[in-house]
């Protein structure tokens, strides 16, 4: 049996404790680029991938809408994951003996307020879990990491100070893909479905292929689009919709997208999150 799901990143990074805590029973298991997980996936290595997709403060990430609709996977469910940056250093490292913050840029974008309380210079990694890794390695005194807890504990590294991020809501929404789709039953669940499409090249054609979705009472939560082939003329975009296609109003307002669309695929049909109700109630909600 795969009891196998991958990650981007080092162990440690936001994307593992992601998994930790959606799939505990799961082996974790970390690639380098998005390009490995999904192929790790596809070549049935592993049964799933955890990819981010959102993140309230930093927006979308915009290597996987480019990614996902050649991968050739389905989305199968959601997690979103609380982002909480933990100011960390070696054992003999302290507030006075650091000069330096080394993470991912959207850290270091997320961290301001201590980088500048502390007088910081900032280093920007490759990604948070990485620069913990390297932190560690090199014994340095005078350089912190902003990464989570469990990268402290992987690393053996020291929490300086807990929770410096600036936004208490920053959060993070994760996809995760399997070869085969797995759709949501209709009917029992808040469901989301989540669509790519080009429109034909045609005037107008947007617009009508999105007054479906407005004349047959469908939420659209979100719509990205983005340049595809290299042409500035085609544009792809991503959608994400409540409802199933099993819904009356949802097949109705498919058949029209479809009528003005040259091309068009469902990536997935799953559960909304439970945490989307809390999202929504604090008004941050992931766009």
């Amino acid at each position: 049996m795969n009891n196998k799901i991958v990650f981007q990143g080092e162990m440690g990074a936001y994307s593992h404790i992601a998994c930790v805590k959606k799939y505990p029973d799961m082996q974790h298991i970390p690639v380098q680029t998005f390009e490995d997980a999904f192929f790790q996936v596809k070549d049935g290595n592993a049964k799933y991938a955890m990819i981010p997709i959102d993140n309230s403060l930093a927006g979308r990430v915009a290597d996987i809408h480019h990614l996902l609709p050649t991968s050739g996977l389905y989305i199968i469910d959601e997690f979103f994951l609380p982002i909480e940056h933990q100011l960390l250093g070696n054992s003999d490292a302290s507030e006075e003996t650091i000069k330096n913050v080394m993470s991912h840029r959207h850290a270091l974008g997320q961290c301001r307020n201590i980088i500048s309380e502390l007088n910081l210079n900032q280093v920007v990694g490759a990604d948070t879990a990485g620069s913990a890794k390297v932190i560690s390695e090199n014994r340095d005194l005078s350089t912190a990491v902003l990464a989570s807890e469990l990268a402290a504990e992987i690393y053996n590294l020291k929490i300086i100070r807990r929770n410096v991020e600036d936004e208490n809501h920053n959060t993070t929404r994760f996809i995760i893909l399997a070869s085969e789709p797995d759709d949501a039953e209709p009917n029992k669940h808040p469901t989301i479905t989540s669509i790519v499409f080009r429109v034909r090249n045609v005037p107008a054609s947007l617009y009508k292929a999105m007054g479906g979705f407005a004349t047959n009472n469908v939420n659209l939560i979100k719509l990205e689009s983005y340049i595809v082939g290299g042409s500035f003329s085609a544009a792809q975009f991503y959608v994400d919709i409540d409802g199933h296609p099993h819904d009356e109003n949802v097949r109705l307002a498919l058949e029209e997208l479809d009528f003005f669309s040259s091309e068009l695929r469902i990536l997935g049909v799953y559960n909304a999150s439970e945490m989307r109700k809390k999202i929504n109630k604090n008004d941050n909600y992931l766009k």
